[in-house]
């Protein structure tokens, strides 16, 4: 194996990094759009689980077998030099409730739900990757597990799920990869250390009292108070917080009044908390709270509010960092590379890298002439499908390098 600095600057890869057979890459773009032509919700993934499944036997790979619900995993044990070594790569596989606007000519047929963060790329990179590694198992050894987790979308977490059912427990490390839409197409960015957001989402029922919307001081409107809440909750980012503490606070919807002439007297609240470090979560859980208490006790009005705490934040170990470093330059040159915080986004890989080293690192995809300049969870988005080539030989090539390094 090459050292990875030997990558030209051009971006040639070196002769360490994975050579991924053309008619793998083709067919890794095919599988993409059939699953962005056909996107499942979250625990609702059964036609994605079956056609990977068939997939990865057209391929040879038979020892599939179902995890967390509708998701799948694989080994690919190498017959090469032995080594003691197991890494997994996770490829999470579900949609979104988004109406696509994107004008691809494989947008989705299923009214209301697409692909709209990536899932569907990042499912077709994992399958190329257990396609390349079976049919290069001779050339390493030790175990790679690829887990095609459903449900990262949404609760109940996939990724907890498979935590829970010990897919790791036996395993050494753990990698995942995230598209970017807003670093430019085929760099790969990644640092270590707090890599993406804690997330907790909240439920608020405000309760008024109904009155005839041309008395409304005869009753206690909801939909006023509602909005007051809506305002304040801002002012704990604002006004409480370090602005190099990350939190985010978001209502994400509101819902309440039925007619034209009733003053509501039910409004119900939902958002979501982002946070980057323990006590600033819990923090903000509890101004939440209090502040939702306040203002409705301030006009007459009551709340229930209900907080659930969801997947932490994901941790970059730093070698394992270090590992995706090198096998991108190996892969696509050292000025492709490179060293990125985290996003404000949230991730279950969280419970992933709770249990074992691991790292999570971005592909970037923003490319003007290929449409993909939107954000994610935005109906317009898309995928630069040229670099997806370059996130399948990253894994690949930072699997087999793990499993080569320290072999018995």
């Amino acid at each position: 194996m090459s050292n990875p600095e030997d990558a030209t600057s051009s971006g040639v890869a070196d002769a360490g990094a994975a050579q991924i057979d053309s008619g793998i890459l083709d067919e890794m773009i095919k599988i993409r759009r059939h699953l962005h032509r056909n996107p499942e919700l979250s625990n609702r993934e059964a036609d994605t689980q079956r056609y990977l499944r068939q997939a990865l036997a057209d391929h040879g790979i038979d020892t599939v077998r179902d995890v967390a619900g509708f998701g799948l995993a694989v080994d690919i044990v190498g017959t090469g030099k032995p080594s003691n070594r197991k890494i997994a790569i996770r490829a999470d596989i579900d949609a979104l409730p988004i109406e696509e606007e994107s004008g691809v000519d494989f947008a989705s047929t299923n009214p209301g739900v697409m692909h709209a963060c990536g899932h569907d790329a990042h499912a077709a990179m994992g399958f190329a990757v257990a396609a390349h590694l079976h049919r290069s198992r001779a050339d390493f050894g030790g175990t790679v597990r690829l887990i095609f987790q459903p449900a990262e979308e949404d609760e109940p977490s996939g990724g907890k799920r498979v935590v829970e059912e010990g897919l790791l427990d036996d395993v050494d490390a753990a990698i995942c990869l995230h598209v970017d839409p807003y670093t430019p197409s085929g760099k790969v960015a990644v640092g270590s250390g707090p890599y993406t957001l804690a997330c907790d989402t909240f439920d608020a029922v405000v309760v008024g009292e109904a009155a005839h919307a041309a008395k409304p001081y005869e009753g206690v409107d909801a939909i006023a108070v509602a909005c007051s809440m809506v305002g304040e909750l801002q002012k704990i980012v604002s006004r409480e917080i370090d602005p190099y503490d990350p939190l985010i606070i978001s209502v994400t919807g509101i819902n309440g009044g039925s007619a034209y002439n009733v003053i509501a007297g039910k409004v119900v609240l939902k958002g979501t908390i982002r946070s980057g470090n323990a006590a600033t979560r819990e923090r903000a859980r509890r101004r939440v709270r209090e502040i939702l208490d306040g203002i409705a006790a301030s006009h007459g009005a009551g709340v229930r509010v209900d907080i659930h705490a969801g997947e932490p934040g994901v941790v970059n170990d730093a070698e394992m960092a270090e590992l995706i470093s090198a096998s991108a330059r190996a892969c696509v040159g050292a000025e492709n590379v490179l060293n990125m915080p985290g996003w404000t986004i949230a991730d279950d890989f969280a419970y992933f890298s709770e249990k074992r080293p691991s790292v999570y690192f971005r592909l970037g995809i923003r490319s003007e002439a290929a449409g993909s300049v939107f954000p994610l969870h935005h109906p317009r988005f898309r995928v630069d499908e040229d670099a997806m080539k370059v996130g399948a030989a990253t894994l690949a090539t930072a699997a087999t390098r793990f499993l080569s390094a320290q072999a018995d």
